[in-house]
C-alpha cells in the first residue's frame, strides 16, 4: 500500500486529469452526473435520508449546526460540503469522519473508470465520488451541500429529501447566475421537490416570493424564518421559538448575530425532521458547531505570533456584499465588548463585487478607527491585484495601502507603536482563507 505522501500526490494527479474532462462549454444540466452515476451503479440511490442545503450565505453554518445537533443525539452523520479550505477532503465527512486518503482515491479511480473518458465538470465527478462512498458507508442521515445554484447543480439528483433548506439568497455566482435576485431564487428554488418539507431561512421578498411559489407549486410544506420560527437573544441566551414552544439555549460558537439565525434553521429543519430530538442535543449542537473561517479567532499559530502582544486574530472567508453586512455588524458587536482600531486584511478574486463587500466597512459606528491592507491570493491568478483591493476600498471611503502578502501585512502591522492592540481580521475570499489556515498550521479536521 502506498504511504500517505504517495496518496496526496495520487489524488491530486486525479484531479488533474479530471481537469482535462472539463466541457469547453458548460451547459446547465443533470445529464453528466446521471450518465456517470448510473454507470456507477446509481449509488445516490443507495444513500441514507438526505437533507439537502442551498443559499448565498450560511450553508456551511447551517449544515455545521446540524451535523453538530444530530451527533449529539448520537446519529452517524455523512457530510459533502464545498468548497475546501486546506484539503479536498474536507469536503467529505464519513459518519463523522473526514475522508481518508486511500478511500478518496479509490473512489475517484472508480469513477474515473465508469466515465471512460466523457466529457464532465470537476464537481460532477468529485460529487459521484462522495456519493459512491457515502452509499458504502452507514449512517442515519446525510447533509448534502449545494455546490452552486441548485436547479442543475450535481448534488439535485436526490428524488426525495427529509427536507430541502434555503439559508438566505443574495447576489454571487453571478457569471453563472446572473444578477437578478429573483432568478437567483428560482435557481436556488430548484431543490425543492414534491411533498418533500422546505425550511428558508430569513429572506428578502423578492427572494421569498420565488420560493414560496416554487413550494406551493409542487405541494411542499414551507417553514420561514421570522414567521414559523424565530430567534433572539435574552440575558446572553439563545431563545428559539416556534409553534411547539420555546427552547432557551446556551449562545452558538460560532461568533455573529447572523449565526443565532443559522442556528434556529438547523433547529427548525431538525424539529420537523427528527421530532423526538432532545432540547439536550440542541444545547450540546450551538456549543459543539465547529465551521472553520468563519470568524474563526486564530488565538494560537505561527501567523497570530506574528502580531503585537494583545493583538486580536481573525479569519473569515466572507466575500460578497450580504457577507460583508453581516461581517460588519459582527465586528461592530465585537467593538460593543471591548473597543480596538480595526485593521482589516483583504484578498478577493476578480470575479467578486470587491467594491460592495469593502462599502460595508467604511465607518465604525461603534467609533473604533478602521484601515485597510490589500493583499494578492497565493498562487491565484484569478485574483485581484493589491493595488486594484486598495483602489476599489479607498473608493468606497476607506483609508487602504498595499502588501506583498498576508504575512507581509502582519508583519507591517507589528512594527507599528498601538495605544491599545489592534483587532486584524483577514477576509475577502476562502481561497485566502485557507491558504492563512494553511500557514498559520491550523487544518480542518
Amino acid at each position: 500500500m502506498s504511504n500517505a505522501r504517495d496518496g496526496i500526490l495520487r489524488s491530486s494527479a486525479l484531479m488533474e486529469k479530471f481537469l482535462a474532462l472539463h466541457p469547453r462549454k458548460i451547459d446547465l444540466s443533470l445529464g453528466r452526473i446521471e450518465a456517470l452515476l448510473a454507470k456507477l451503479g446509481d449509488p445516490h440511490k443507495k444513500l441514507p435520508p438526505v437533507i439537502h442545503v442551498t443559499g448565498t450565505n450560511g450553508k456551511g453554518s447551517t449544515t455545521a449546526f446540524m451535523r453538530a445537533m444530530l451527533e449529539a443525539a448520537g446519529q452517524r452523520v455523512h457530510v459533502y460540503t464545498s468548497p475546501h479550505l486546506v484539503r479536498f477532503h474536507e469536503r467529505i465527512r464519513l459518519a463523522g469522519t473526514l475522508v481518508n486518503e486511500e478511500e478518496l482515491t479509490q473512489a475517484f479511480e472508480a469513477c474515473e473508470a465508469a466515465n471512460a473518458g466523457a466529457p464532465v465538470t470537476v464537481f460532477e465527478m468529485t460529487t459521484a465520488a462522495a456519493f459512491y462512498l457515502f452509499s458504502r458507508t452507514p449512517a442515519d442521515v446525510l447533509m448534502l451541500e449545494v455546490g452552486l445554484g441548485g436547479r442543475y447543480d450535481a448534488t439535485n439528483v436526490i428524488a426525495k429529501p427529509l427536507a430541502s433548506v434555503i439559508t438566505p439568497v443574495s447576489h454571487d455566482h453571478a457569471e453563472f447566475l446572473g444578477t437578478d435576485l429573483a432568478g437567483i431564487a428560482r435557481e436556488k428554488a430548484g431543490i425543492i421537490k414534491r411533498g418533500a418539507p422546505v425550511v428558508s431561512g430569513w429572506q428578502s421578498a423578492i427572494a421569498f416570493h420565488e420560493i414560496e411559489r416554487e413550494a406551493q407549486k409542487l405541494s411542499a410544506p414551507l417553514l420561514t424564518g421570522g414567521q414559523d420560527f424565530n430567534c433572539y437573544e435574552q440575558h446572553g441566551r439563545f431563545v428559539y421559538e416556534d409553534g411547539e414552544g420555546l427552547l432557551d439555549l446556551p449562545r452558538p460558537k460560532l461568533a455573529g448575530q447572523h449565526q443565532f439565525e443559522n442556528a434556529a434553521t438547523a433547529i427548525a429543519t431538525l424539529r420537523r425532521v427528527f421530532p423526538g430530538l432532545s432540547e439536550n442535543a440542541f444545547a450540546q449542537g450551538v456549543t459543539q458547531a465547529d465551521w472553520p473561517a468563519r470568524m474563526q479567532n486564530l488565538t494560537g499559530g505561527a501567523l497570530a505570533a506574528l502580531l503585537p502582544e494583545g493583538a486580536e486574530l481573525w479569519l473569515d472567508g466572507a466575500h460578497n456584499e450580504a457577507g460583508g453586512q453581516v461581517l460588519a455588524a459582527t465586528l461592530i458587536d465585537l467593538n460593543d465588548a471591548r473597543q480596538r482600531p480595526l485593521v482589516i486584511i483583504c484578498g478577493s478574486l476578480a470575479s467578486k463585487d470587491t467594491g460592495a463587500f469593502l462599502r460595508n466597512f467604511a465607518r465604525d459606528e461603534a467609533g473604533a478607527s478602521v484601515e485597510l491592507i490589500a493583499v494578492p491570493i497565493p498562487g491565484e491568478h484569478a485574483a485581484r491585484s493589491a493595488s486594484e483591493i486598495a483602489a476599489l476600498a479607498r473608493n468606497g471611503g476607506l483609508e487602504a495601502r498595499e502588501a506583498a502578502g498576508f504575512e507581509a501585512a502582519l508583519r507591517a502591522i507589528s512594527a507599528r507603536r498601538w495605544a491599545i492592540a489592534p483587532r486584524v481580521l483577514i477576509a475577502g475570499s476562502l481561497y485566502l482563507a485557507g491558504e492563512v489556515l494553511r500557514a498559520n498550521g491550523t487544518l480542518p479536521e
